[in-house]
């Protein structure tokens, strides 16, 4: 069975069901990424490890998940995107259901790699069922949609956990957590397959297209500047996100309290963007346009924040400037890489254009990391600046879709 020809069930009169239960599962997926952060002390406690120690658990997580996610890919075109994500949210849920029942640190961390492969099925399953089976005219809303599910789940994930410890204990927040993804795994299981006519006609139509397939296609000079996109995406909101608040205090003497109400409002309005850019991707094609003017207006204000030692009311402006058009960017980042992908391979472009957020997540500590520790905290927002216009170009040169080689 291949992607093509599997699908939930997606009716053209109907799509709310299968963004519904995608959505679902992003939220989860999100929340999996977050889960060890606010247990840490907890967990801590209960080994007696140090944080050091702890991070070989978020290490080992990260590692599996940028090494296996494009390799996720050519599965959810081989095998379908529908049994791949229910197998990656069964993988993440029992093996955090396992951290909470046995009794080890090393099994922790061997629990976590585990889940690191259930992370990688996210991104190439939802946006290949998304994009074979919404309509084109809803496709803009339904990223919108998603992206914004994995947000909530983000911004859910520390209230709820803690929650969940002040009632069962942080073994009991796991084997919650862990539940939660079993459900959606379950809900997705209970609705029926269907295979669309158009569906079963996707490799006839790629074949027909000539275009390149396998890594081939990956190399193409359309995926690697999309992958560089994601990458450079990530180190924006790398810089903006982690080191804001260090590099406004030792830049201009913000204080604490301020620079993290002004990240605050920065992260809320991202929110209300991708909203706001699902609307947007319905009324014009000029997807590369929209995400030009975003960046540019990300590169503005973190050269504007970078410069100016704002009064309190414009800082949170100008920091909510910059994650309104984070936001508003996403939906239309996503249009622009299923825009140049030949049918039956969205699976492995999406795993391995997304796994740019792992590259530059990995990268994005070792630069603005040693930018502070070099005394230089203007450079965090200058460098932030210069990735959002160098990734302008990525999205204005693109040709429309790889062509054979």
């Amino acid at each position: 069975m291949t992607q093509a020809s599997e699908a939930i069930a997606a009716p053209a009169a109907s799509h709310t069901r299968l963004v519904g239960v995608v959505s679902a599962a992003h939220f989860v997926s999100h929340l999996y990424i977050l889960i060890l952060a606010p247990l840490l002390p907890f967990v801590r406690d209960g080994y007696g490890v140090s944080y050091t120690e702890l991070g070989l658990a978020l290490a080992a997580f990260n590692i599996v998940s940028a090494a296996l996610q494009t390799p996720a890919g050519f599965l959810v075109d081989w095998l379908g995107a529908r049994v791949l994500l229910i197998g990656g949210l069964a993988i993440g849920g029992a093996a955090f259901i396992l951290v909470g029942l046995v009794d080890s640190f090393w099994f922790m961390v061997a629990m976590f790699a585990l889940a690191g492969i259930g992370n990688t099925v996210y991104h190439p399953a939802d946006y290949a069922l998304l994009s074979q089976h919404v309509p084109a005219k809803h496709i803009g809303q339904a990223f919108s949609v998603h992206t914004f599910a994995g947000m909530l789940g983000s911004a859910s994930a520390p209230a709820g956990l803690l929650i969940l410890q002040s009632l069962v204990g942080w073994r009991g927040a796991f084997i919650g957590a862990g539940l939660l993804g079993l459900a959606v795994a379950a809900v997705i299981l209970a609705i029926p397959d269907h295979a669309s006519k158009d569906a079963a006609e996707a490799p006839a139509r790629k074949a027909a297209d000539g275009a390149p397939v396998g890594w081939k296609l990956l190399l193409s000079a359309p995926i690697m500047l999309n992958l560089m996109f994601f990458m450079l995406i990530a180190l924006m909101s790398g810089g903006m996100f982690n080191y804001s608040v260090v590099a406004l205090g030792a830049l201009h003497g913000t204080p604490v309290a301020t620079a993290n109400a002004a990240l605050t409002t920065l992260l809320l309005l991202s929110a209300f963007g991708v909203l706001a850019g699902g609307v947007l991707v319905t009324r014009t094609m000029r997807h590369s346009l929209v995400a030009s003017l975003g960046l540019i207006g990300m590169a503005v204000s973190a050269a504007l924040v970078g410069h100016f030692d704002f009064a309190t009311w414009l800082l949170v402006a100008v920091m909510t400037v910059f994650g309104f058009c984070f936001g508003v960017i996403s939906p239309s980042r996503d249009m622009i890489v299923r825009d140049i992908t030949p049918p039956g391979s969205f699976g492995k472009v999406f795993g391995f254009v997304t796994t740019g957020f792992n590259i530059g997540g990995i990268v994005s500590p070792m630069v603005f990391g040693a930018l502070m520790d070099a005394g230089h905290p203007g450079l965090v927002f200058w460098v932030v600046a210069a990735c959002g216009l160098v990734a302008v170009l990525t999205v204005t040169t693109l040709p429309k879709r790889p062509v054979a080689a």
